[in-house]
């Protein structure tokens, strides 16, 4: 029992040292996620079909 206590405390005194990012930071960092992310499905999406019509083309 006390290695688990020993363990939490451990536990909560490096969390003390974590350097948390502010509200405006976690948020720009979130529009950043997620501008990439729709970009990428876009590209994604984009070869995709391009590549679709080709094979289509090729095949049709």
């Amino acid at each position: 029992m006390n290695k688990i206590i020993q363990f939490i405390k451990e536990a909560r005194a490096e969390l003390k040292k974590v350097n948390w990012p502010t509200r405006k930071e976690l948020i720009d960092s979130t529009k950043v996620v997620l501008i990439t992310s729709l970009l990428l499905a876009v590209f994604i999406g984009v070869i995709d079909f391009i590549l679709s019509q080709l094979i289509k083309t090729l095949l049709g």
